[in-house]
């Protein structure tokens, strides 16, 4: 075991109150109203294809999205598409409207690459796309919200699919590392003189795991335990690419981070081998992008890199399924990021589980990881299966950053509860509260977080789930051609948590005094009124 690791997580869990690892909901300690810091920035969050519709409009290019729900629809949960979605396209200025409604001070959303190169090369550049996000920066800014970009939320352009995308090699003539390069190039030209905090990749443990191991997402490639590891090989020296062009090509005062997604991981039991099983965990799923981007050292883990050779050699190959980097590819990624956007949403207990070795009929992440999970039935559960709500994993979690690697600037740029249909969604509001106590106390503990962006500002297309679960503040009705915006009681939480800076557990508000029915209520109520003065005279 590696005990400095082992002991900085101990250490993360040891100043955390006990009742939070058992499943309680937590609220500040001592359960004062503790405020959060005037700069402080609270946000909301969206992405291109989930939210924009326009699929084809605007001289936009096909994205592999696209390409999925015409030629494998069955592989959606509900058939559906998002070639309208919350059709922000032509909305903007209303989604911009009900982001100044929330007070928030930023809005992170992100840039389809096929509506700025439609076939995904920098030789033509799609004015229309550029037009269309001038045009939302420019609104954001008239109304003080901060525009957070991310520039790739996984929509390739279907041609560069075509030709390999993610797993394309660095070494081949034509590449990812390239194409991205040459995209974030034209991003940094179009935008850079006001957008001053980009967001590289979104989630590569997330695309990769979906898309190009267990095929769940698009392009559907399944290699769980080659194309997985490739995919994510690519994004860390695409994203170093990115930064380093920014750096060296650009003077425009600005940031460049990358978006990693981790949940929260605790031993099943006191065991030396579920402890393992966390280090394992975080190695696997978040230490193989974040280490050689944070680390001192810079390359992935070496605990990582050694058990999948190991593996990799057992079941006859020749040399490792995950690809070394070179000595010069390991300081070209290393320090390439001026923060960490963080996304997280759960958190799971883990154990050490070696019969998963070769129970998958070909070789995978999960089987090199070798860790069984499960999650506490008394957590709040979403309408998502995998979704449960432990707002202590999240202070764990930015603890556990803080200590390992050396406090870097921290935005969480996602964390959200799924739910049905309704303005009433009061899981939802527990789900807030909690972990943005636990922000709260992460800052009290030193952790420099410097931000929070709430997943997601309205419903929209979630990707293999469709339009089955919503993650928005604002309801939109997907039925309606004019895609209203209504805000849930989330909303009304989340805005005055914003305007007082405090987390009033007490506050409850009524959704429904914010829309028509409100207008139908005070109207009856004053035509009774009428009518009692009548009789009475």
């Amino acid at each position: 075991m590696c005990r400095i690791e082992f002991c900085l997580l101990v250490f993360s869990i040891s100043i955390i109150d006990a009742s939070t690892l058992n499943g309680a909901q937590p609220s500040s300690r001592n359960n004062e109203l503790k405020q959060f810091p005037s700069d402080f920035l609270f946000g909301a969050a969206t992405s291109s294809y989930q939210i924009e519709g326009a699929w084809n409009e605007g001289g936009k290019g096909w994205s592999m999205w696209d390409h999925l729900v015409r030629t494998a629809p069955e592989h959606i949960a509900d058939n559906t598409t998002g070639d309208v979605a919350s059709n922000s396209y032509y909305f903007y200025k209303r989604d911009v409207q009900i982001l100044k409604e929330l007070g928030v001070n930023i809005y992170r959303f992100s840039i389809s690459w096929p509506r700025i190169l439609p076939y995904g090369r920098p030789d033509y550049v799609n004015r229309e796309g550029v037009d269309y996000y001038n045009n939302l920066i420019n609104e954001l800014l008239a109304n003080d919200i901060t525009p957070f970009v991310t520039m790739y939320h996984w929509e390739l352009p279907q041609n560069l699919n075509e030709r390999g995308g993610w797993l394309t090699r660095d070494t081949d003539d034509e590449n990812i590392i390239d194409w991205f390069g040459d995209y974030a190039r034209v991003l940094y030209r179009e935008f850079g003189d006001r957008v001053k905090h980009w967001l590289t990749i979104n989630e590569p443990y997330i695309h990769c795991n979906h898309g190009y191991g267990y095929a769940n997402h698009a392009p559907r490639r399944s290699s769980p335990g080659e194309g997985y590891y490739e995919c994510g090989r690519n994004i860390l020296l695409a994203h170093a690419r990115a930064y380093h062009i920014y750096k060296e090509e650009f003077s425009q005062g600005g940031q460049v981070g990358i978006v990693l997604s981790c949940d929260w991981a605790m031993p099943s039991t006191d065991s030396e081998a579920d402890a393992q099983a966390v280090l394992d965990y975080f190695d696997f799923h978040f230490g193989i992008y974040m280490d050689p981007i944070f680390s001192p050292q810079g390359n992935q883990p070496q605990s990582l890199i050694d058990r999948i050779a190991n593996m990799s050699a057992a079941q006859g190959y020749s040399e490792s399924r995950l690809r070394p980097f070179t000595e010069e590819q390991i300081d070209y990624m290393r320090g390439t990021s001026d923060f960490l956007a963080l996304n997280h949403y759960t958190s799971y207990i883990v154990y050490k589980n070696e019969s998963v070795n070769g129970m998958y009929v070909v070789p995978s992440h999960n089987d090199d990881a070798q860790i069984g999970m499960y999650r506490d039935p008394s957590w709040l559960q979403s309408i998502s299966p995998w979704l449960y709500g432990y707002p202590a994993g999240l202070h764990n979690l930015l603890v556990y950053i803080k200590n390992k690697y050396n406090s870097p600037t921290i935005y969480i740029t996602e964390n959200g509860f799924s739910s049905n249909p309704g303005l009433i969604d009061n899981d939802r509001v527990t789900y807030y509260r909690g972990y943005l106590n636990a922000v709260l106390d992460a800052l009290d503990d030193g952790v420099d977080v410097r931000g929070y962006c709430a997943w997601s500002l309205m419903d929209n297309f979630e990707w293999a789930a469709g339009f089955t679960v919503r993650f928005g503040l604002y309801q939109v009705d997907m039925n309606d051609p004019e895609r209203p915006r209504t805000p849930r009681k989330s909303a009304l939480v989340y805005k005055e948590i914003i305007r007082s800076r405090v987390i009033d557990p007490e506050y409850n508000p009524d959704p429904y005094e914010t829309d028509g029915s409100y207008v139908i209520k005070t109207s009856c109520v004053f035509v009774i009124t009428l009518a009692l003065l009548n009789i009475v005279l």
